[in-house]
C-alpha cells in the first residue's frame, strides 16, 4: 500500500480525526509532517463545527518520536524545522473547546509520548508501550513533556521518567495516570468511536471552559482561580446549551446539546 500524505485529516459528522500517516517509520515526525500536522489544527480550531478531535497513528504504533534521520542530518536546523510547527499546534489544541482523544497502541515513544501526554483523554491498547526516550538520544524533552508530565505524576515521578526513561506498558502507564483507559487492541477502535461521539453530543462551549480552566489552575491563587471559574460559569450560562441543560433538568429528560 503506497502512503502519500504523512498526516490524513478526516471527519465524521462533528468527529475530526488527524491521522499521523508515516507507518514505515513508526509515524515518527519528520518536517512534513510536523507541517501538516500544524495545518490540521489550524483548520480544525476555525471550525466551530468540530466537537470532538481523534489523534491516532496508522500501522503498527501511535508515534515512535522525532524523525532520527532528518535531526542525524542537520540536528540543529531539523529540529527547529520540527518543533516550530509542533510549538505553534500545541496551544491551539489546548485552548479548543473540542475534547482531544488520543488513541494509542503498539508504541508512544519520545514526542510521541509527549503529544499524547498533551490530549485530554486517553485510550491506550494493552500492550503499548512507553518510553520518554530523550535521554538515550542525549537531549532534553520537548512537545510539552516538561509542562504535562510533572502535573499528572508531580514533578519527582515525573524527573524519574525522564532522567531514567525506562520503558513501561499499558497497565502501569494507567496506573501513573498517564492514559485515562486501557482496552484489549480489538476493542481500541470502537472504544474510540464510542468516547468520541459521546464528547461530541455534549456542551463543545463548557468543554473549552472547564480546559482552560483546569490548564490554568495551577498557576494562580485561589482568588485568581475562583475570579476565573466565576467568570466561565457566567459565560456558559448565556449559552443555549445551559439552557437545554436546565429545562432538560425540570423536564428529567436527557439534555440534548448542540455545543452553542
Amino acid at each position: 500500500m503506497k502512503y502519500t500524505s504523512p498526516l490524513l485529516l478526516e471527519r465524521d459528522g462533528a468527529i475530526a480525526t488527524l491521522r499521523f500517516n508515516r507507518p514505515d517509520a513508526l509515524n515518527a515526525i519528520d518536517v512534513p509532517l510536523a507541517r501538516a500536522f500544524l495545518a490540521a489544527v489550524q483548520t480544525i480550531a476555525a471550525d466551530d463545527t468540530v466537537r470532538a478531535v481523534v489523534l491516532r497513528g496508522n500501522g503498527r504504533g501511535f508515534m515512535a518520536g522525532g524523525d532520527l534521520a532528518t535531526l542525524r542530518a542537520d540536528p540543529v536546523q531539523g529540529a527547529t524545522d520540527i518543533l516550530t510547527p509542533l510549538n505553534a499546534a500545541l496551544p491551539l489544541l489546548a485552548q479548543m473547546n473540542a475534547p482531544v482523544i488520543a488513541q494509542v497502541h503498539g508504541v508512544a515513544a519520545g514526542a510521541g509520548l509527549s503529544l499524547m501526554l498533551m490530549a485530554d483523554y486517553v485510550l491506550a491498547a494493552e500492550g503499548t508501550k512507553f518510553n520518554l526516550a530523550y535521554i538515550h538520544l542525549g537531549t532534553s524533552c520537548d512537545v510539552g513533556a516538561s509542562w504535562a508530565l510533572p502535573r499528572l505524576v508531580g514533578t519527582r515521578k515525573a524527573l524519574e521518567i525522564a532522567l531514567l526513561s525506562e520503558p513501561f506498558l499499558a497497565d502501569e502507564a494507567l496506573r501513573l495516570g498517564l492514559v485515562n483507559r486501557v482496552v484489549p487492541a480489538a476493542e481500541l477502535d470502537a472504544a474510540t468511536d464510542a468516547l468520541a461521539r459521546r464528547l461530541a453530543a455534549g456542551p463543545t462551549l463548557a468543554y473549552g471552559a472547564m480546559k482552560r480552566l483546569m490548564h490554568a489552575s495551577l498557576d494562580r491563587t485561589l482568588p485568581e482561580q475562583l475570579a476565573a471559574e466565576a467568570g466561565a460559569f457566567v459565560g456558559c450560562a448565556g449559552t443555549q446549551d445551559f439552557r437545554a441543560g436546565v429545562e432538560a433538568f425540570y423536564a428529567r429528560a436527557s439534555a440534548r446539546f448542540e455545543g452553542r
